[in-house]
């Protein structure tokens, strides 16, 4: 009766999906030593799913993944713009407009530029859990290559700029100034970062404000104010359409002034040795009325 049966396990073993199959009798290996150990908890409440074609994309940054993972676990309606994203995260808001960028790239993001009734123009920002596909229906955890990366299409041609006011003096120093309002825009915004081409198209309307009486820092703040908070998918776009809507007037025609009254030199009168202005020497008012009435 106290014999102890050796087939009997001594203590309750739980099944292991992948290494404890009914029928599998080989041992596996235990984990390389130094390589990570799942220490897992089933979730129940709060929780995210997250494909590994985005956990483990192999073109994706860091940063683009978390984002990708923090936008997927926000709810519908939260705000994802740049400088709301900056103000959650350490990162800048020029490496995370990047991040987002990556994300459009490989289709975990849609942005669209819609207006509102109002009139004003907002950012909808989709966020994609499996790239390539639409609606509520499954799918395998892993989707193939041409599922995860969609094969490139044709990109439309890009829109030409808005025309800018043109100056009435296109001297040299003043497309210069203009040059240089436009290239430090970025210090002030690191989104109004813009290329040669379109720097030489806006410099001319930067110089019609300046030949108006502005002054460049007076120009750099009515292109600067009140920027949309969102992604600007083209700053220079935006730019060229406030350089033509907001030119000032012109300003007002100014009368030159009257020439100062000249002052002639004094002189001694010939008639009461007092002295008077006049040109030439003579006799003063008085004196000539004098004559005047005796003659």
């Amino acid at each position: 009766m106290d014999t102890e049966n050796p087939s009997v396990p001594t203590r309750a073993q739980s099944r292991i999906a992948g290494k404890n199959h009914p029928h599998q009798h080989t041992r596996q290996p235990h984990a390389r030593p130094g390589g990570v150990i799942h220490d897992n908890t089933r979730h129940t409440n709060r929780f995210t799913v997250i494909g590994n074609h985005l956990a483990q994309h192999p073109e994706l940054s860091g940063l683009a993944i978390g984002l990708a993972v923090y936008i997927q676990s926000l709810p519908t309606g939260a705000r994802v713009d740049i400088k709301t994203l900056a103000a959650r995260f350490p990162e800048g808001p020029t490496r995370i407009a990047a991040a987002l960028r990556e994300l459009e790239t490989h289709g975990y993001l849609r942005r669209t530029r819609e207006r509102t009734p109002g009139g004003r123009i907002v950012t909808r920002t989709v966020s994609c859990n499996q790239p390539g596909h639409h609606g509520t229906g499954t799918a395998a955890d892993t989707p193939s290559r041409s599922t995860r990366r969609p094969a490139p299409t044709k990109r439309p041609p890009r829109k030409l700029l808005p025309t800018v006011p043109r100056p009435a003096n296109t001297s040299p120093t003043l497309l210069r100034t203009a040059t240089d309002l436009l290239v430090g825009l970025r210090r002030h915004d690191p989104r109004l970062l813009l290329s040669a081409t379109d720097t030489e198209h806006l410099a001319p309307g930067v110089a019609a404000w300046l030949e108006r009486d502005l002054t460049p820092s007076a120009v750099q703040r009515a292109l600067t104010a009140d920027l949309p908070p969102e992604d600007l998918r083209r700053p220079a776009a935006l730019l060229a359409h406030r350089l033509a809507a907001q030119l000032p007037p012109p300003p007002p025609f100014r009368v030159p002034a009257p020439p100062p009254d000249v002052r002639h030199p004094l002189q001694n009168c010939e008639g009461c040795d007092r002295a008077f202005r006049s040109p030439d020497p003579g006799r003063c008012r008085d004196c000539r009325s004098d004559l005047l009435e005796a003659a």
